[in-house]
C-alpha cells in the first residue's frame, strides 16, 4: 500500500486504460529498476489529460529526469507544439533524449541542461501548461516566475505535494523523507493555496498533484 492510495486501487485504475504510447512502459521499467525519481503513472496520465483538454501548444517542464513525465506530455501535443524541459543532471538528460527519440517525439521537445532556477530567465512565455517537478527547495522561490510565464487560464501542475503523506505532521512516524524538503513543500502548498493569482486544487493522485489555474 502507498501512503496516498491503496495499492489494489492503484493497480485496478492502471489496468483500465492502455498507455498512449508503448515506450512509456519501457521508461517506467527503467526508472523503477534504477530507483530514479519519475512521476507516478497516474500523475503522468493526469498531465497527458490536462495537455489534451487544454489543447496545449506551449509547455514548460521543470525536472526531466530520464524523460518519463516528458513523454507523457509530449505524446499529448501536436507535432508542431513546443515542450521545453529543464534537467540539471546531464547524464539523465542524455537518457531522456534517447527515450524521446525512440518514441519519435523529440522534434517537439527542447531540453535545457542546468539549474532551472538560473535558466528560467532565458525562456519567454506565455505557456499553456507548466509542470513543476524539480528541486523541492526551489518550489516556492520559483513560483512567481512560473506564474509570470503562464498565460491567463494556463495551468501550473506541481508533483509531490503530499510527499508520501509526510506533509501531515505525525502521519508518517518516523519520517523517511528529508525534513527540509518536507518543510519546503508544506510552505509551498500553503502559499499556493492562498495565492490570489491562482485557483488551486490539490489532488491525491500519485504522490499528490496540485493543479493551479491562473486567473
Amino acid at each position: 500500500m502507498t501512503y496516498i492510495t491503496p495499492e489494489p486501487i492503484v493497480e485496478y485504475l492502471a489496468g483500465l486504460a492502455p498507455l498512449p504510447h508503448p515506450h512509456l512502459a519501457i521508461v517506467a521499467a527503467e526508472g523503477s529498476a534504477d530507483g530514479l525519481p519519475i512521476v507516478h503513472p497516474a500523475s503522468g496520465a493526469l498531465l497527458h489529460a490536462l495537455a489534451r483538454a487544454m489543447g496545449a501548444r506551449r509547455v514548460l517542464e521543470i525536472g526531466t529526469a530520464i524523460g518519463y513525465s516528458t513523454l507523457w506530455l509530449a505524446t499529448a501535443l501536436p507535432s508542431d507544439a513546443l515542450l521545453i524541459t529543464m534537467e540539471r543532471d546531464s547524464a539523465r538528460a542524455d537518457r531522456a533524449r534517447a527515450h524521446l527519440t525512440a518514441a519519435a517525439v523529440a522534434d517537439r521537445v527542447t531540453m535545457m541542461v542546468g539549474d532551472a532556477s538560473r535558466s528560467l530567465h532565458k525562456v519567454a512565455g506565455p505557456f499553456d501548461l507548466i509542470f513543476q517537478d524539480g528541486d523541492k527547495a526551489q518550489y516556492e522561490p520559483m513560483l512567481d516566475r512560473l506564474i509570470e510565464l503562464l498565460r491567463p487560464g494556463g495551468v501550473l501542475a506541481t508533483d509531490n505535494v503530499l510527499w508520501s503523506g509526510e506533509v501531515v505532521p505525525g502521519f508518517v512516524d518516523p519520517p523517511a523523507r528529508n525534513p527540509a524538503d518536507t518543510a519546503a513543500i508544506r510552505a509551498y502548498n500553503a502559499r499556493l493555496a492562498r495565492d490570489e493569482r491562482l485557483f488551486t486544487t490539490f489532488l491525491p493522485v500519485g504522490d499528490g498533484v496540485a493543479v493551479a489555474v491562473k486567473r
